[in-house]
């Protein structure tokens, strides 16, 4: 059963240390703080909510896959709020979307100072 377990997790932490890198490639690779902002808030978020996951199926303690569920609840909650808040902070200081996007929907909505 414990090879079981170790093959479990070493995919678990593989799947999740993939979609970290997706995040920090697309850190450097996107154009523009919006893009920027959703991989490292969508994949970042995925891949260390998975690789705690993973911990908390090899570990055999209670309170240490408490902790771990626990970390992945706080990602899931923390994450989207911080990504839109910085977003919307980026738009009101004056940075605009790159010309890849179509549709400024906060055009209309929200005046930038300046």
């Amino acid at each position: 059963m414990t090879a079981v377990v170790e093959i479990v997790t070493g995919l678990m932490l593989i799947v999740g240390a993939s979609f970290a890198l997706v995040a920090s490639i697309g850190l450097l690779r996107l154009k523009d703080v919006y893009m920027r902002t959703h991989a490292a808030s969508k994949a970042g978020t995925l891949g260390s909510g998975v690789m705690l996951l993973a911990l908390a199926v090899d570990a055999g303690d209670l309170a240490v896959v408490t902790r771990a569920i626990a970390g992945v609840v706080f990602f899931l909650l923390t994450a989207p709020i911080s990504a839109h808040l910085l977003a919307k902070a980026a738009y009101a200081a004056g940075y605009r979307p790159c010309a890849d996007t179509k549709v400024d929907a906060l055009a209309e909505i929200m005046r930038p100072k300046g």
